[in-house]
């Protein structure tokens, strides 16, 4: 391992906000073409359930890569596989911006998803490598805040880019934006990991079903696939009811992903308010809240169908999403710090692939069409919810009752 640049101590405070820098990259993957979707449909011919596919692909193989990856980190380290990601991320997003080849988009689109995972995973771990404790805590808590700037700046941009140079340029960008990091990443970071875990293909499975045979952190994974499904559903159909149904504008449609973004980091910034406070209780109110707003929009919609209405439920109903996320990201994070970046892998792999499998399947049953669907699907994930919560909360009061 002499050959690997290891990170220099007076780097550190750039390198960590590199990591940081790199954190949303997964949500400018997915939103900045947002509101191009109906265009890109349009001028390949094809529907609107093929284009959605592209976002369904990149979720899949962002989860699954999550899966392995976490180990082959742990034992071969974060720096150099994180950078060789951004270069092929790069290289993936010019052959996007250059081909109206559906098929060839998804094969791009899923190797997107293998290198994000990588190099989000890779940024997690790195917090667990450098700091312990409250500071730990507190990083931990930053990660779904940090994250959300991709859902609200990049679709607010994509709007822009797909009216001024059409939808290519959403890739283009990415492009750029991963070639830059790259190389910021070449000067100032380097290698945290100091103890690198031996590749034992038996160890690590050992490992994995440990972690998932540990019920609050596999019910906990649920319950962040089920809050992100809230919003996938919304990014695959908002910009087609917004476009089609409400005949406005992509820029409209960037604008509106912007607030419902604002409104992911609204949830995180009260979920990290209130870290200390009693979960079950906190959890429970938010999901009545949640459940509130799913039920009012439903009623509102049958009277009033306007751009208004639907941001309004949307960035309510989202607020309470990012507010789950964020409790369960850190509760999920913490609980394996011995083994971050397998742990890392598994919360995000996991809930990324019931993120695709469940936001795909859902709107394929209720497609975009119209607030009404939107409203429907919303309800679904809250009753799917609210069962999980129960779940949890039977299993944590009988497991009171053992220790008592």
């Amino acid at each position: 391992m002499s050959n690997i640049k290891t990170l220099k101590k007076e780097h550190q405070g750039i390198s960590t906000l590199l990591a940081f820098a790199l954190l949303p990259l997964s949500g400018f993957a997915t939103d900045i073409y947002i509101p191009s979707l109906p265009t890109m449909a349009t001028t390949m011919g094809v529907s609107s359930l093929q284009v959605q596919l592209t976002l369904s692909l990149f979720l899949i193989s962002y989860g699954i890569s999550q899966l392995f990856i976490g180990s082959v980190l742990d034992s071969f380290g974060r720096y150099k596989l994180s950078l060789i990601s951004l270069v092929i991320f790069a290289a993936a997003s010019i052959i996007i911006a250059n081909t109206h080849n559906i098929y060839l988009i998804y094969l791009m689109r899923i190797i997107h998803g293998f290198t994000v995972g990588t190099i989000i995973v890779a940024k997690r771990a790195y917090f667990v490598d450098l700091f312990t404790g409250d500071k730990l805590k507190h990083y931990l808590s930053l990660f779904s805040i940090i994250w959300s700037t991709g859902p609200i700046v990049a679709p607010f941009l994509g709007g822009y880019l797909q009216t001024a140079f059409g939808w290519e340029s959403n890739f283009y960008f990415l492009a750029i934006l991963a070639i830059v990091l790259a190389i910021l990443e070449l000067i100032y970071s380097g290698e945290s990991l100091s103890h690198f875990s031996e590749f034992s293909l038996k160890k690590i499975t050992g490992i994995y079903i440990t972690m998932i045979k540990t019920a609050s952190f596999s019910l906990g994974i649920v319950m962040l696939g089920l809050a992100y499904s809230m919003v996938m559903i919304y990014n695959m159909t908002g910009p087609f009811i917004i476009e089609h149904h409400l005949n406005l504008t992509p820029v409209v449609a960037g604008y509106s992903s912007l607030i419902l973004g604002f409104a992911w980091m609204v949830g995180g910034f009260i979920g990290k308010a209130t870290i200390n406070k009693p979960f079950f209780r906190k959890m429970t109110t938010n999901l009545l809240f949640q459940g509130i707003f799913v039920l009012s929009m439903i009623v509102t919609i049958q009277f009033i169908s306007s751009l208004y209405s639907l941001v309004l439920f949307a960035f309510l109903i989202h607020v309470t999403a990012g507010y789950i996320f964020n409790n369960y990201f850190t509760f999920c994070l913490g609980l394996f710090p011995k083994n971050a970046g397998i742990a890392s892998g598994l919360t995000g792999g996991i809930t990324y692939v019931i993120v695709s499998f469940l936001s795909y399947g859902i709107i394929s049953i209720l497609p975009a069409k119209d607030e009404h669907h939107l409203s429907a699907s919303y309800l679904i994930i809250t009753i799917l919810s609210a069962i999980i919560m129960f779940t949890i909360f039977k299993m944590a009061n009988k497991k009171t009752v053992l220790n008592a």
